[in-house]
Formats: C-alpha cells, sequence, structure tokens
C-alpha cells in the first residue's frame, strides 16, 4: 500500500501531530478545533465545536486525544453515559481533514491541574461562574455571578471539581486530504481493542 508522502509514518499519533503542526502555520484561527460529537440516550446526536489541547504519544493504549469541559455540561454528561465520542479535524488552508472515533476517559488528575492553572485567570473565573448548558437568564446574571466568583476565589482560584479533561482513546483514525477530480485520499487506521495494533487500509473517496 503506497502511504508516502503526507500520510507516510508508523504511528496515527505522530501522523496527527504533524499534520496539526502544518495547520498551525496557515490556518488562520483555532487550527485545533474540533467538531466533537456525543449522543443523548435516545441515540440523537450532539455536536459543538471544541478545542483540543493536547495530542498524546504513548503512554495508555499507544496514544490519546485531549480536550477540557464542564463535566456537567451536556458533552460531559453524554460522554460519561456513554463511555464514546467521536471529532473531525477540518483544515481549509491545507485542505485535509482527521476523523476519530473511540472510547473515552476521564483526565481530572495532575495534567488537568496543570491545563487549567495555565488559562487566563478571566477564563478561569468562567469555569467556576458558568453552569454550562444550564438555562440563564441573562448576560447580566453570568457577569455578576464572574464577579463575585473573582472576589471569593481571588487571583488564583483552583480548578473546579466538576471541570476537566477528556481523553479519547481511538478505535478508529481516518486520514483524508483533498484530491483531483475529487479523487480525494483516505486512509483508515482501526482497531478492534484499545492497544491493539493498528490494521490500515486505504479508502474509496
Amino acid at each position: 500500500m503506497d502511504r508516502s508522502g503526507i500520510f507516510a509514518g508508523e504511528d496515527p499519533f505522530v501522523l496527527a501531530r504533524a499534520w496539526l503542526a502544518e495547520a498551525e502555520a496557515q490556518e488562520p484561527n483555532d487550527p485545533n478545533a474540533i467538531a466533537l460529537a456525543t449522543a443523548d440516550s435516545d441515540g440523537l446526536p450532539n455536536v459543538r465545536m471544541v478545542l483540543l489541547k493536547e495530542i498524546e504519544v504513548g503512554g495508555q493504549g499507544g496514544g490519546g486525544f485531549v480536550f477540557y469541559t464542564n463535566y456537567g455540561s451536556k458533552k460531559g454528561q453524554e460522554i460519561a453515559a456513554s463511555g464514546k465520542a467521536a471529532f473531525v479535524m477540518h483544515w481549509k488552508s491545507l485542505r485535509r481533514q482527521i476523523r476519530v472515533r473511540g472510547l473515552v476517559t476521564r483526565e481530572d488528575g495532575p495534567q488537568a491541574d496543570a491545563y487549567f492553572a495555565s488559562r487566563s485567570l478571566k477564563s478561569r473565573l468562567g469555569a467556576w461562574a458558568s453552569q454550562q448548558s444550564q438555562p440563564l437568564s441573562s448576560r447580566e446574571a453570568l457577569m455578576a455571578e464572574a464577579a463575585k466568583v473573582a472576589l471569593v476565589k481571588g487571583p488564583n482560584p483552583p480548578r473546579p471539581p466538576y471541570w476537566g479533561g477528556f481523553r479519547i482513546l481511538p478505535l478508529e483514525i481516518e486520514f483524508w486530504a483533498d484530491g483531483t477530480f475529487r479523487l480525494h485520499d483516505r486512509f483508515r487506521w482501526s482497531r478492534n481493542h484499545v492497544g491493539d495494533h493498528w490494521f490500515v487500509e486505504r479508502l474509496n473517496p
């Protein structure tokens, strides 16, 4: 199978990192944005944009994709119920995308603490003030809550117990690149269980 050029490599996480690095040099805004998909108890899908904060190489399951959120949010609740999620990263500048489907674990230890501490003070206070996905009477009410939190938590608020990371451990990763005459190049990496060896195959566009 010919996987030369931009598809070359033996580790999909290393390859994903390389593609993201290229996008960071060209994409004007949020090259690490992903469209994250979950499903509710009836199987009805939800999708929203979040920021991918790390592509891990090695470690649990050979690697993973980490993002952070309020665990009480709609996505947090749906992930907790199913233990599964999917996402796509799309870069118009590169005419490429990466699709991921897999199992999800929490990252709510020192790694989450360190990331939360790296955020701006306003973002940290916002995490305390916002009851994400819950009804809100007005923006003024939210701003008032943020001001109250600032007085209570001070200039170095800790990470809220209901806020942290999720790590997607993929069972399937697909790399897609635009081709002439809409004859795109697609390679799917798949495995039956986290930690298994990857099986790679080219797909029809």
